[in-house]
């Protein structure tokens, strides 16, 4: 680190504001990769003030510094190395007497802090007040207030800033010590502390390690084994199981010695809101209200994003003939209106849809209802190893696995965000429901078509409960797993332009990021579906597909609907558009593919040329299937994990011809 560079950590519970700060300072200067040795998330960047540049460290969101997962481990390391020079803590100022769990977790720590107070707007809407210079002398570090989008709020953050750095100072914790030396169990704090070292490990005070062995804390047990008796240790941990209740009661004891003549309430909460809220929760009413609210997000972002898509989709038709019009070779014209130009069309319309996405369900997140979802739903995702915060991306998938992958940005745990998109991926979207209803009216009839449906519901819930065991064993593990522990925040407006920013911010990255990807793939598939000869028989992808139709029919697809197959990989649409091709034998499959142009009659066409077991087993490897190319790099975007992106896909290639095979064998038996 240079002279002028300086190292600051963010650290704060979900809902704090932490990654709308950490956005504010440091704008485009942020990338993101994951902590060496862990499935956690890294979220570092940077900012220039007065000449002096400052790395910022996103540490992971989490309500406590306790192990009871990866992500506080990871935190509390971070902070105790000397990683930062100075660690900001957040708090939320409309609900300061729960969102201070944190700071009183901290207290004991030796790296310098300062407390930043946000959603101060939301706090004064709602009559309360806070008195910074008080609390900042309880504390003893710098106490400042912001709200978390409005950059021209940042001032007094700012000052404290460069002070701290001046003069760094560390949060008193002596009257938290006062009060774990004089509770019930104050004896078995004692016998902690004298377990401990005197001058406690690395930034680690001793009164911080003996709270911590008090209740339980495996990795602190650890480190104090390694340089006490072990065996005292291990039988001190036996004796006092419950000692985190002990610590937590002390915590929010200190908690509101601290909040004591520091916030004055003159307003009462609104009736309204508490009686929609009050529903929002309940058992009864919880989960039907955010279902419809969710389905209703879903409909409202496919009409803002409408208009952007059609743009997107007119792309090609407008510059296909501008680039034929130039006189170049066949070839290079096909492979150009193939590949750089489709994809510029798909990409465009992949951006809108992550556009309307991320402004209308950042609306509900920004309203403070989101934290609702996630909490009626938290029971149900539990029985897949996973929290309720996972039931959004879930639900939106049922619109477009695009905009599901990007709504996991919201879980904490990385491991559970992976394993989230990897369950979101069997949610049949809307395109496949604008294909698969077409195609099994024509051949099964309408009562027919209801049956598939219902099939395809109960493969999805069968597919998703599979995977979860497959895939949870390594991403979240059940002795990791723990029940969600939220606040529920307040509501409170929207702020329009921060929102407005952000979602334009993603939907540019999204564009940028994608846009390479899409035109290296497009490229290969355009490779294999050329023909020089204008059809498809002089396509690699035709002899290839003829030439394994012997291994394809096992698992219950002739060579046209293995290929057509293939072709969902790249989107949902382009199937009735290449079996259209593949089974007239007119047209190229990379043109079908790119503008799924289809035969009018394609259901009849396909009925009249294949059993109807085999169309039933090409239904549901379509439906199974890698979810399209877009929905691919969405899942490369979010995980930034090549490995866990091609892990995914091949399981879901895999899966879907077993389910192919299997229906096909036993659909046999009775058709």
């Amino acid at each position: 680190m240079i002279a002028n560079e300086r190292k600051i950590a963010l650290l704060g519970q979900p809902n704090s504001g932490k990654s709308t700060v950490f956005n504010t300072l440091t704008g485009a200067h942020q990338h993101v990769g994951n902590w060496p040795g862990k499935t956690v998330e890294k979220v570092e960047g940077e900012f220039t003030r007065n000449s002096v540049k400052y790395l910022v460290a996103d540490l992971p969101g989490t309500y406590s510094l306790s192990a009871n997962s990866d992500e506080e481990i990871v935190t509390r390391d971070y902070i105790a190395s000397g990683g930062a020079e100075l660690t900001c803590i957040l708090a939320d100022a409309s609900q300061l007497e729960r969102s201070l769990f944190m700071l009183a977790d901290y207290a004991g720590i030796n790296t310098p802090a300062m407390l930043v107070l946000t959603m101060t707007d939301v706090s004064t809407a709602q009559g309360k007040s806070v008195d910074a210079e008080k609390l900042s002398q309880k504390l003893g570090i710098p106490v400042v207030s912001l709200v978390a989008p409005d950059k021209k709020s940042y001032g007094s953050f700012y000052q404290a800033l460069e002070e701290s750095m001046k003069t760094p100072k560390r949060l008193s914790a002596d009257a938290l010590t006062a009060l774990y030396e004089s509770g019930e169990q104050k004896k078995a704090y004692e016998k902690a502390i004298s377990l401990v070292p005197a001058d406690g490990i690395d930034q680690y005070s001793t009164a911080w390690l003996a709270a911590k062995l008090l209740e339980g804390d495996s990795v602190v047990a650890h480190k104090v084994s390694a340089v006490s008796d072990k065996e005292a240790v291990k039988a001190f941990l036996a004796e006092n199981p419950d000692g985190s209740l002990y610590t937590s009661d002390c915590k929010f004891a200190w908690i509101e010695s601290v909040l004591f003549g520091v916030v004055t309430k003159t307003r009462k909460d609104s009736q309204l809101l508490s009686k929609f809220d009050r529903a929002a929760i309940s058992k009864r009413w919880g989960k039907a209200i955010a279902i419809g609210i969710v389905l209703l997000g879903i409909i409202l972002s496919m009409v803002v994003a409408a208009p952007i898509m059609t743009v997107g989709g007119q792309i090609p038709t407008l510059l296909y003939p501008l680039v034929e019009s130039i006189g170049l070779p066949a070839w290079l014209t096909s492979f150009i209106n193939g590949t750089i130009v489709t994809a510029l069309g798909w990409v465009f319309s992949m951006a809108g849809f992550v556009f309307g996405i991320n402004l209308v369900f950042g609306l509900l997140e920004e309203v403070g209802y989101m934290a609702r979802v996630s909490y009626v739903f938290d029971n149900t995702m539990n029985k897949l190893g996973l929290q309720g915060k996972s039931i959004m991306p879930m639900l939106v998938s049922f619109g477009c696995t695009i905009g599901g992958a990007a709504g996991t940005r919201v879980i904490d745990s990385y491991g559970q965000r992976i394993l989230t998109i990897a369950l979101a991926w069997a949610v049949p979207c809307g395109a496949t429901f604008a294909v698969i209803p077409a195609l099994t009216s024509s051949i099964f009839g309408g009562m027919g078509a209801i049956g598939v449906m219902l099939l395809i519901f109960a493969i999805m819930f069968l597919h998703i409960m599979i995977t979860a065991k497959i895939f949870g064993r390594k991403l979240s593990p059940v002795e990791d797993r723990t029940g969600l522990i939220m606040e529920l925040p307040p509501y409170h407006k929207p702020r329009w332009g921060s929102l407005l920013r952000t979602t334009v911010v993603r939907a540019c990255d999204v564009f940028k990021k994608a846009f390479v990807v899409v035109v290296v793939v497009a490229a290969v598939f355009w490779a294999l579906a050329y023909s020089g000869s204008g059809d498809m028989t002089g396509s690699v992808l035709y002899k290839f597909g003829k030439a394994i139709e012997p291994v394809t029919k096992f698992f219950g697809m002739g060579w046209q609907t293995f290929l057509a197959f293939v072709s969902s990989m790249i989107s949902k649409e382009a199937v009735l558009g290449v079996t259209s091709v593949l089974f007239t034998g007119a047209g190229s499959i990379w043109e079908a593919t790119a503008t799924g142009a289809a035969d009018a009659n394609i259901g009849q066409i396909i009925a009249a040329s294949i059993s109807k077991p085999e169309a039933l087993a090409f239904i549901l490897a379509v439906n199974f299937n890698v979810p399209c190319l877009m929905a691919l790099n969405a899942t490369l975007h979010e995980t930034h994990s090549a490995k866990w992106t091609v892990r995914i896909a091949l399981y879901y290639i895999a899966t879907a011809l077993i389910i192919s095979c299997l229906t096909y064998h036993i659909a046999g038996l009775f058709f």
